[in-house]
Parts: C-alpha cells; sequence; structure tokens
C-alpha cells in the first residue's frame, strides 16, 4: 500500500508520503523513495509500478523547470506522463504462466508547489485526467488515499488551511503514522517536503524525529482537553 499526501497551509504546502512498497506477484515488501524534487519549489509522489514510476522520475528530472514554469502545469505534467503510461500499458504482458498474481502499469501522480507565488496541488490519475486541489487544500493518491482522506476529514476542525506550514507538516505525519498503526502495508520511514515561495525542504530523518515528537505533544494536549471535558 502507497500513500502520498499533500496539504495546504496559509503560507506553505506539505508533501508527504511512507516509503514501503509491496510486490503482491512475489510477495516481498521493501522501503524505497516516492516522494521527490520537482525542481526548487515544488515535490512530487506517485503509487503504482515502479517501472513507469521510475521512467517519470528521470523525465521530471530533466524537465522540472520546463514544468514548473509553464502556463498551465497540470497540462506540462500531463504531457510528460502519459506517454510513459501509454508505453508501459502497451506492453504489459496480463497473464503469465505460473503467476497469478502481480501488479499492473496503473500509476497516480500527485505534483505540489509554487509557480512563482501561486500555490498547486495537482493529481494525475492512470487514465491521464488532471484533478485540481489548491482550494479544498488537501489531496491523496495511492491504495492508502481513502484512509488518509478520512483522517484529513477527522482533523479539519483544526483548519490547517488557516495555520502556519509547521502546523501541516505535523498533521501530515499525524495521519501517515495513523495509517502506519491501522494498516500493515503503510510503513516508514515517512518522507516530509515542506514547500513555500522560497523553496522546498525536504525533511531530514532526524527532522522527522522532531516533529513526530510535536505530534506525541499534540496527542498529550487532546489528552488533558479531554479529561476536562466534564470539570
Amino acid at each position: 500500500m502507497t500513500v502520498v499526501l499533500a496539504v495546504r497551509c496559509a503560507n506553505g504546502i506539505v508533501m508527504a508520503s511512507d516509503s514501503q512498497i509491496t510486490d503482491p506477484g512475489r510477495g516481498l515488501s521493501y522501503p524505497a523513495q516516492k516522494l521527490h524534487s520537482l525542481g526548487e519549489h515544488a515535490a512530487w509522489g506517485g503509487s503504482g509500478s515502479r517501472a513507469v514510476l521510475y521512467d517519470i522520475e528521470q523525465i521530471f528530472n530533466d524537465e522540472a523547470d520546463a514544468v514548473i514554469e509553464a502556463k498551465n502545469i497540470g497540462h506540462a505534467l500531463q504531457a510528460r506522463a502519459v506517454p510513459v503510461f501509454k508505453y508501459h500499458y502497451e506492453n504489459f504482458i496480463s497473464a503469465v504462466p505460473g503467476q497469478e498474481t502481480a501488479g499492473t502499469p496503473a500509476t497516480y501522480l500527485l505534483a505540489a508547489g509554487y509557480s512563482g507565488d501561486v500555490p498547486f496541488i495537482i493529481d494525475l490519475d492512470p487514465n491521464g485526467l488532471i484533478g485540481h486541489h489548491e482550494e479544498t487544500g488537501f489531496q491523496a493518491v495511492g491504495s492508502g488515499a481513502p484512509m488518509a482522506q478520512q483522517a484529513h476529514a477527522l482533523l479539519a476542525h483544526f483548519q490547517m488551511r488557516e495555520r502556519d506550514i509547521n502546523y501541516g507538516v505535523v498533521a501530515a505525519l499525524r495521519v501517515l503514522d495513523a495509517l502506519d498503526a491501522s494498516s500493515p502495508s503503510v510503513g516508514g520511514p515517512m518522507d516530509i517536503c515542506r514547500i513555500t515561495p522560497d523553496g522546498a525542504d525536504h525533511l531530514s530523518p532526524t527532522e522527522v524525529e522532531d516533529v513526530r515528537r510535536q505530534v506525541g505533544r499534540w496527542v498529550e494536549l487532546e489528552h488533558r482537553a479531554l479529561d476536562q471535558l466534564f470539570d
């Protein structure tokens, strides 16, 4: 299971993902990087075929500036990803003798960041359709996306859209850790990217652990508030 999510805050966007890959064909799970830079002011992640995502990563590494500077970023992402999708779909062998289960080329992409001072959160589904989520302020892709959407809904009253990006970083990690605790196919280490108009900052493992301590403090404060509810 994979989950890649983006949260918009008052002064920035947070992207985050787990790092566990499940290979049903071989019955294996292993860690892999799912969150990548898209130039200096954006990031992207994906779920689905690792072969498709590898090819797209090479293209985005070479053409990140052209994507971010495009008049329509969604169309720029689409123009580069859809030919890769089509190539893998056309060369996919759906039935292999002696292999009952395997992955498919179906792949979802999620990109977020800034083009100048303008924020964007854009996803691309396996059919090549574009979705814009700047106004809703949240989107998740991957098989863990429904659970991430539910977790975000449960935190909606905290109004992350109106809070500083540091709150969004803590909320994103809290959602991922909740999925990690509830699903054996979501696992760490967790990747987090903090994005503002000044640039994208990919947190180190040590910085992620510092954020996790803030998550613990948040939970503790909620417990105190609940204990006082009927006083």
